[in-house]
């Protein structure tokens, strides 16, 4: 198995992409509650357990998927109110269904082909209650049809980890034929011999493609809206109103669960209008 400097090294991990007021987790929890989300909450791509224990701290029953069992045994020891399951996003079968269900932080965009997508929402299909609720955030595929700054040279970084400093050097392009954001990262610190070569991909997926994957797996789309979010600016504050533009960076999705029972659905209530931070007109969901 290929090393991963940062999954292999879940403090790193924390270091490197700190949340220190758990804007992810409010977020999702924020979210949820708009759109009428139950308590029983299943975090997909759970990482270091981060936002499933502060989920579970606040009133949740949280079960967290991941296929890093060094994330998942550095999550079980920080967060003893989750249960913490190694299975595969396309592939797991709990034997039980959950009112919400979390994607957070590109995680879905792991599915890199059709088919991957395709087991991935079947998966969620499954585990969902009749109503239940499906949250992801992740890159917006959109985003790079009008700013291709990310995609502009090598960006280096460096973290300091129990005493050593950690320096990335990293290299983001688009593999168009395949529809893919390609990664080549490279590591180097003190000890080291030479540089630790990691390459990643994610999807890149459009919000109507996405809408359509979801349409066929049986989703109702209730809102899609590029931010805020918890790694927009400006970031997501409570109750703050949804922008529909969907040409930023992120993209964030909330659907429902088709109901065969045809009861109603729950939709959020409406909220004020701030425009002084972005002149875009908020999301509103409509009867």
């Amino acid at each position: 198995m290929a090393v991963n400097l940062l999954t292999d090294n879940p403090e790193l991990y924390e270091l490197r992409f700190p949340d220190p007021d758990h804007l992810a987790a409010r977020f999702a929890d924020d979210v949820a509650r708009r759109f009428g989300g139950g308590s029983r909450l299943l975090d997909i791509g759970c990482g270091t357990g981060r936002d499933a224990g502060h989920l579970a701290r606040n009133g949740y029953t949280v079960t967290g998927l991941d296929l890093s069992e060094p994330m998942l045994a550095h999550a079980r020891g920080r967060h003893p109110g989750v249960e913490f399951v190694n299975a595969d996003m396309r592939s797991f079968d709990l034997g039980r269904r959950f009112d919400v269900i979390t994607c957070l932080d590109s995680a879905l965009l792991y599915c890199q082909e059709n088919a991957d997508l395709t087991a991935f929402l079947s998966r969620c299909r499954g585990h969902l209650v009749p109503g239940g609720l499906l949250v992801a955030e992740m890159r917006n595929g959109a985003f790079f049809l009008g700013d291709t700054g990310l995609l502009e040279g090598t960006v280096t970084t460096s973290v300091l980890w129990k005493g050593v400093a950690y320096t990335s050097h990293t290299r983001l392009w688009i593999d168009h034929a395949a529809q893919l954001l390609r990664r080549h990262r490279t590591w180097e610190w003190p000890g080291r011999a030479g540089p630790l070569h990691q390459r990643s991909a994610w999807r890149l997926l459009f919000p109507r493609e996405l809408e359509y994957f979801l349409d066929v797996a049986g989703f109702e789309v209730l809102a899609l809206f590029d931010g805020p979010g918890p790694r927009t600016r400006p970031s997501w504050t409570p109750g703050a109103p949804l922008w529909p533009g969907l040409s930023g960076d992120r993209l964030h999705l909330v659907a429902r669960l088709r109901d065969p029972a045809g009861r109603p659905e729950v939709r959020p209530a409406d909220h004020p209008t701030d425009r002084s931070a972005d002149e875009r007109t908020p999301f509103r969901c409509t009867p």
